[in-house]
Parts: structure tokens; C-alpha cells; sequence
């Protein structure tokens, strides 16, 4: 009988033990937690990192009480921006802070700072500002390469979408080479379609790739309800690349010229003109020295037009929007073909670009 308990004592202490060895693995996965993913583990690291560059902007506006007569601040809306440089550059969308008479910029550590306008340029929806932040609390974004992008390539975005700060979306690059149109109608060219969630805030937010790099502004969605729909588009840092260093310099986009007025768009339509109509030439700049003509009154008062741009160096011109976008792959000084249509005869001209006219 003794023999027998101390057999089945055995056994029930030799099982004891048998069961606190097999659970002791899992409670040490249980503190450790879940295993991560690369994929997981990349978009924390690119987060972590990259979200100090990260501003929220705010866009206020002077109002006058309508009885009292005092000025008030009024909220005009809200937006992303981030660090482009040590010296205090932010980047952002021309639309954030467009009307604004305060703009304020947050960082991440919760810092305030009044921002101010250093250029911008509506028509690729750009505006860059200037804080006078000190050196060692800014971080800007490394640059990417937005030319060598290809669909399917993961990109993440963050910004602050309905003013909730510091919101990371994570997509895929769902198209290259689209066009939409900036506040004043212009074109901007080459932008990158993804289906990263972008919402109202994420506007002058950075897109970057699994590597931290900037490679867009986000800067607009398409969506009937005006929520992300999975369809956003960023302007790639290419143009970045070149814009920001005009903005700097000039406040705005250095675009050559021809020295020419144009025919107004309603009138242009009116007259089912196909191409740019010349209105004026403007004295001592180059389409006046290649000899255009513009709009012309002959004796008995009838009106007769004058060149109509028709193409820059054989590329079709077919209204002022595409021949401004010609002309800004160009410098001033550089030499162009112009081709117009004068009496129904194709005229050709060789001009040298002027530089832009201070206003």
C-alpha cells in the first residue's frame, strides 16, 4: 500500500513539474508580446523618425466686428507642413495658408512659433515659410528620388488630418504622371497617385518611402464626399528640388518670358482660337525684337489679329497654361523656336528668353 502512493505521489509531482516547464515558454512570449513583421517594424522606424520634421500649420484671419468695429482672430482652416532645412524653412501647400494674415506653426515637441511668408507659387500649390526656431530642435527630411519611383512601391504619409496631429497612412504608389489643377488653373504636372489615406489636414504633409525619404508634398485627394477615397495625389520632390531654391531667392517662381500680353481666355474661346493670340508685344523684350505683332486696328476700324503661338521648339501649344509650362523647363538666356500663325501663314522666330519682370 505504501509503495503505491509513493508511486502515484511521484508521478503527480513528476507531472507538476512537467506542466510548469511547458508553461513557462509562454508566459515569457506573453511579456515579450507579438512578434513584428519587417514590413511593421519599417513603418515604426519611419515614423519614429520622421514625424519631429512634421509641423501642424494654422491659418488665421483678421476680422472686424461688425458693430463694436474691434479685430478678431478668426480660425480659416489648418494643415501639414515640415523642416526642410536647419535655417528655419518649412514646407507646405500654398492653399494651408492662402488669405492668412497669422500663420502659426506647431513642432511636435510643442513648440509655437508665428511663421512668416518667404515665396509662393499657386500654381504648383506650393508656399515656403520661415520660423525662428533654433537650430538644434529642427530636423529636416532627407530627400528622396522621385524619378525613379515605380508602381506598387510602398510610401507613407503623415500629417494631421480634421486637426488630429501626427497621423501616419501607409499605401502603395497607385500611379505616376498625373495632371490636376492648382487654385488659380494651372496645371501641375508629373504627380504621383497614391492610395495612401490623405484627408482634409494632410494637405502640405511629406510622402516618404520605406526608406524616410521625402519623395512628395501631399497636396490634394479625389473624393465626392470630400474624405479619403483611396485615390491622393503629392507633388514629387523633384520639383521641390528646383522650386524651393526660386522661393528662396525671389519669392516666386522664376519663369522666363517672352515679353508678350495674351489674348484673354474669354475672348480666346469667343474666337475659337486654338493656341496662345498675341495681344501686345512689349517693348525692348524678346518677342518685340523677333518681330511678333498683336492685335491690330486697320483704317476703317475693323480689328485683325496678330501672331498666335502655336508651338515652343515643335512641342503644341494649345492655351497660356501649356506654354507657361514650357516655358519653365527653360532659363532666362536660353534661345527657343517659336512658331505662329499669322494671315493663316506659319511664321518661325528665334528668341532669347528674358528674365522675369520685378513687380
Amino acid at each position: 500500500m505504501n509503495r503505491i502512493w509513493i508511486a502515484c505521489t511521484a508521478i503527480v509531482v513528476a507531472s507538476g513539474i512537467g506542466l510548469t516547464t511547458m508553461h513557462e515558454p509562454a508566459t515569457a512570449a506573453a511579456t515579450r508580446g507579438p512578434t513584428l513583421t519587417n514590413d511593421e517594424t519599417n513603418n515604426i522606424e519611419v515614423f519614429q523618425t520622421a514625424s519631429p520634421s512634421v509641423v501642424f500649420v494654422t491659418n488665421t484671419q483678421l476680422r472686424r466686428q461688425r458693430f463694436s468695429l474691434n479685430v478678431l482672430e478668426i480660425p480659416k482652416g489648418s494643415g501639414t507642413g515640415f523642416v526642410w532645412d536647419k535655417s528655419g524653412l518649412i514646407v507646405t501647400n500654398y492653399h494651408v495658408i492662402y488669405g492668412a494674415s497669422k500663420i502659426n506653426i506647431a513642432m511636435q515637441s510643442g513648440r509655437q512659433y508665428e511663421a512668416r511668408v518667404v515665396g509662393t507659387s499657386p500654381e504648383k500649390d506650393i508656399a515656403l515659410l520661415k520660423i525662428d526656431a533654433p537650430e538644434e530642435t529642427l530636423q529636416p527630411l532627407p530627400l528622396g528620388d522621385s524619378d525613379n519611383l515605380a508602381v506598387g512601391r510602398k510610401v507613407l504619409a503623415i500629417g494631421n488630418p480634421f486637426a488630429l496631429d501626427t497621423t501616419l497612412t501607409v499605401g502603395v504608389v497607385s500611379a505616376l504622371g498625373r495632371e490636376i489643377k492648382s487654385m488659380n488653373n494651372r496645371t501641375i504636372s508629373n504627380v504621383i497617385q497614391t492610395d495612401a489615406a490623405i484627408n482634409p489636414g494632410n494637405s502640405g504633409g511629406p510622402l516618404l518611402n520605406s526608406s524616410g525619404e521625402l519623395i512628395g508634398v501631399n497636396t490634394a485627394i479625389f473624393s465626392p464626399t470630400g474624405a479619403s477615397a483611396g485615390i491622393g495625389f503629392a507633388i514629387p520632390v523633384s520639383t521641390l528640388k528646383s522650386l524651393i531654391p526660386q522661393l528662396e531667392k525671389y519669392g516666386k517662381l522664376y519663369r522666363p518670358v517672352l515679353g508678350i500680353e495674351s489674348l484673354s481666355d474669354s475672348w480666346t474661346k469667343r474666337l475659337k482660337i486654338n493656341g496662345v493670340a498675341v495681344f501686345s508685344v512689349k517693348p525692348g523684350l524678346p518677342a518685340a525684337k523677333a518681330g511678333l505683332v498683336g492685335i491690330r486696328e486697320d483704317r476703317r476700324g475693323n480689328i485683325h489679329l496678330g501672331d498666335i503661338i502655336i508651338a515652343i521648339d515643335g512641342d503644341p501649344v494649345t492655351n497660356e497654361d501649356t506654354m507657361l509650362s514650357l516655358l519653365e523647363q527653360h532659363s532666362p538666356g536660353d534661345r527657343i523656336e517659336l512658331t505662329t500663325l499669322r494671315d493663316e501663314t506659319i511664321h518661325t522666330y528665334q528668341l532669347d528668353l528674358a528674365p522675369p519682370i520685378s513687380d
